[in-house]
């Protein structure tokens, strides 16, 4: 458990009050893989697990759900779920994990999360996600943040947003994570949700105008350092989702724009710490097909990425658990390993 003295202090010397970019909470993507392989690439960016129930933590292998690399810092725990008690318990054992941040999720659409009553439909509870948020700060000390949408269906109504936005501010609540975009509960499938509802840009920084001490991190359609650098002036920061699992070389473009002083690990210096943390993971029994999901779109762009794509999806390489095979398909797209 991540639980010690000494992890503490890791925790704290890596933590700043920067939201400047963010990766989104991903189910079935922002794994403990994922996270260790974009922070190579962004040594400063926020990184978000998957949304975690509530009963998964209490009810199920807590451990298996909050383990990570100590390398991950800054990262944050996103949980699911709409009972205050069950929450405060989940985000002690966050806290005690060693996270640097507890984030509720007042965002996601699924059918799952209806049924529960959590995710989106905390939208149409101002009241209660309030008493979740402060149940929470009063009992760990690293910040308490909220992800959520711009309203619900077909209301397009700014002052919805802004009431929900300013029920949770008088909780002592500053940092909202904006999707920019409506939940839709009937009718849309999560994929849809994060495509068709239109972008609602302007009304977001609208939100930043009236809670200016709050930080607003816009989250919704960005894809490329264009379209950060165009919005960022309006916002504290931004949340990039799927870009980063198509071309994760976006998180680095990003990070030697904004945080030009620091070093961004070089291509051989990342293909080096993949391949051996795929063989830490490998001796810990995680096979390799699991370490490797996150890499697959590295190279999109490049000439030969089929390959590289092609060999860490290849079912009999794979299953020799070999970290050796991602320098190997390194090489092939013209990865130079003398170059070390």
């Amino acid at each position: 458990m991540h639980n010690s003295t000494a992890s503490q202090a890791v925790a704290a010397s890596n933590t700043s009050a920067d939201w400047r970019l963010c990766v989104a909470p991903m189910i079935d993507v922002t794994d403990r893989h994922c996270r260790f392989f974009h922070r190579l690439l962004a040594p400063r960016a926020r990184l978000y697990t998957e949304m975690i129930t509530t009963g998964a933590l209490l009810h199920g292998d807590a451990q298996r759900h909050l383990d990570f690399n100590e390398q991950e810092h800054p990262v944050a725990l996103q949980l699911g779920g709409s009972e205050p008690d069950a929450l405060v318990a989940a985000a002690k054992l966050g806290a005690q994990w060693g996270y640097d941040e507890i984030n509720l999720n007042c965002g996601c659409p699924s059918e799952r999360v209806q049924k529960g009553a959590f995710g989106a439909c905390l939208m149409a509870e101002p009241t209660l996600v309030a008493d979740c948020i402060k149940a929470m700060q009063d009992t760990v000390s690293v910040p308490v943040t909220v992800k959520h949408r711009m309203g619900l269906d077909k209301n397009e109504s700014y002052d919805f947003v802004r009431d929900f936005v300013g029920t949770i501010y008088e909780t002592g609540c500053r940092v909202f994570i904006v999707h920019a975009r409506n939940a839709v509960l009937k009718g849309l499938s999560p994929k849809d949700n994060r495509e068709i509802p239109p972008l609602r840009y302007d009304e977001a920084a609208r939100l930043k105008r009236d809670f200016p001490d709050a930080v607003m991190v816009l989250n919704g359609g960005l894809t490329t350092l264009a379209d950060c650098e165009a919005e960022l002036p309006r916002f504290d920061g931004v949340m990039l989702g799927r870009s980063p699992w198509h071309d994760p070389s976006v998180l680095a473009r990003l990070s030697r724009a904004w945080w030009p002083q620091l070093a961004v690990k070089t291509e051989p210096e990342v293909i080096e710490a993949l391949v051996g943390y795929a063989g830490e993971q490998i001796a810990a029994k995680v096979p390799l097909r699991i370490v490797v999901r996150p890499l697959l779109g590295l190279f999109n762009g490049r000439s030969n990425s089929r390959i590289w794509r092609r060999m860490l999806s290849d079912s009999t390489l794979l299953k020799q658990d070999n970290p050796e095979l991602i320098r190997l398909a390194w090489q092939q797209v013209g990865g130079d390993a003398a170059g070390r």
